[in-house]
């Protein structure tokens, strides 16, 4: 394969814009990996590790690099292609400059363009952006930090800051927030309501909002904290901070919070928080024991389909039901001999962690990237074995690529191969609508898990698809219509990841029933 680069001076976008501009210039013939980034010094060290850059780059991180790999006939059309769309003339600019013309360049420049704004989305390179951050800080507006990898070091001092100025910074790494009915980065469009949200967890944030929305209730607001927030170190500065502008906000009546686990510490410092706040809290620790949890005004959820239910019946006056003992629908599936494994493809490392406590429980040891347990730990991470769940999101999958909620030729491979592999029974996925994500999730899979079926039925078996959409219909993408599609492909669809989990390992037990042994 060839590899060919181009960089653009004094040239910028954020890193949602590149991530799909990177999985559009993937699907130009003869390119077979392609990235579009800012030229920082850490983006460039993570194309050398992909292996699109073999050598020095003479760039800045105010310039774009795009980086290509395929064959050497078609990456100058490619190239060319990439730097057409980006030159494409970008949204008018908003608020008093708009009729002369000038886009804001700096924060200050924002806030004269916009009077009244208090909210700062940041998505430069990380180490930019804490720095912008601060900025924003002392101007007195909160903050979403999209950006990654900025130091823990930072992200303590920014939240400090934050806290004494009783604002909130949202990350970094907050990939999902819904303020003021606003979506913000990969988000979905949820109907207003009274039930408020706070999740150090991107697609954990966003299941819970979207299942709020299909079953009747509306957000308030959806508050991202970033994946740190709850560790020791960091002490739950976010999620405290938003719990406490949910508790003020008289268009809140009921708060949801979301997390993987949180340190002991933390957990206990968000809890007796949540406890003094006047209103019914839902909880949801991912893995935690109910009991440890539960206050008089404190509901612990087991999974994340408990918690948008529990909060729903809250806000319409019930009291939540018991969902953990949810009867599964008997399988119609002619396992054969043999296959009896689930392997979980995730764009969603919370849907992944969550498929692996529940999975756990009925199967025993899970494999994976985001393991419960540290023996549990997948030594090779693109090699499955026995029980897999893989969380493709993760960092060591999107070095040089997009994320896989936009683009799905990762996700697409590694279907076909585990596909291929006859002792596997289940497939188990997740597909992510909304603001961000792929246009057409369904018409990328599709052809995908079609070959995968036939590759199963030509090896003398059958292989099962089981999946969700966390998605809304009024998502660009249209819920009913990627539904309608994957269904027809011949894929089992659940309401939420956990009613898909738990239709998998049930598939997987009464396939290994038929081959006499787990």
């Amino acid at each position: 394969m060839a590899r060919a680069t181009q960089i653009i001076r004094n040239f910028y976008r954020d890193s949602v814009s590149l991530m799909q501009l990177s999985s559009t210039i993937a699907k130009l013939p003869g390119v077979e990996q392609a990235s579009a980034v800012m030229a920082s010094v850490n983006n460039i060290s993570l194309l050398q590790e992909a292996g699109l850059l073999t050598g020095p780059v003479e760039a800045s991180a105010n310039d774009l690099l795009i980086a290509l790999q395929g064959e050497a006939d078609t990456l100058e059309a490619a190239l060319a292609a990439a730097e057409s769309s980006l030159k494409q003339p970008s949204p008018s600019p908003i608020g008093n400059n708009t009729s002369r013309g000038i886009s804001p360049r700096s924060i200050e420049m924002g806030i004269a363009s916009l009077v009244g704004a208090n909210l700062v989305l940041i998505s430069t390179p990380g180490e930019y952006a804490a720095a912008e951050a601060f900025k924003a800080l002392r101007l007195g507006l909160n903050v979403m930090l999209f950006s990654d990898n900025v130091e823990l070091k930072d992200e303590i001092a920014l939240k400090r800051f934050a806290q004494e100025r009783d604002l909130i910074v949202m990350g970094p790494d907050c990939g999902t927030a819904i303020i003021n009915g606003i979506p913000l980065a990969f988000a979905n469009v949820v109907r207003r309501g009274t039930i408020g949200v706070v999740g150090a967890s991107g697609t954990g944030l966003q299941q819970v909002t979207c299942l709020i929305d299909r079953w009747g209730g509306g957000i308030s607001q959806a508050i991202g904290t970033g994946g740190h927030d709850l560790h020791s170190e960091v002490g739950g500065i976010s999620m405290l901070q938003g719990l406490k502008a949910l508790a003020a906000d008289p268009s809140t009546s009921v708060i949801v919070l979301i997390s993987k686990p949180p340190s002991p510490e933390v957990a206990g410092k968000v809890l007796e928080a949540a406890g003094g706040v006047g209103k019914a809290v839902v909880v949801n620790f991912l893995g935690a024991d109910p009991d440890r949890v539960r206050r008089d005004n404190i509901y612990p959820a087991v999974t994340l389909e408990d918690a948008s239910a529990a909060a729903v019946a809250l806000a319409d006056g019930r009291a939540p039901e018991d969902r953990t003992a949810s009867v599964i629908s008997p399988s119609t599936t002619p396992f054969v001999s043999g296959r009896r494994y689930v392997r979980g493809l995730y764009s969603g490392g919370t849907f992944c962690y969550e498929a692996s406590l529940l999975l756990k429980k009925e199967l025993g040891q899970i494999n994976s990237n985001t393991p419960v347990e540290p023996g549990d730990r997948l030594s090779d991470v693109w090699t499955s074995r026995a029980h897999t769940v893989i969380d493709l999101g993760d960092d060591l999958f999107t070095r040089g690529r997009p994320h896989p909620m936009i683009d799905h030729r990762l996700r697409n491979e590694r279907l076909i191969k585990e596909a291929g592999d006859p002792e596997v029974a289940v497939i188990l996925l997740d597909v992510v609508l909304g603001y961000g994500s792929h246009p057409d999730p369904a018409a990328e899979l599709v052809p995908a898990i079609q070959k995968a079926r036939d590759l199963a039925a030509r090896a003398g078996g059958h292989l099962a698809i089981v999946g969700f959409v966390c998605g809304t219909a009024a998502d660009p993408q249209n819920l009913s219509r990627q539904e309608t599609a994957l269904r027809e492909a011949g894929v089992t669809l659940a309401e939420s990841n956990a009613q898909a989990v738990r239709m998998a390992a049930s598939m997987a037990l009464e396939a290994g029933a038929v081959g006499g042994r787990l």
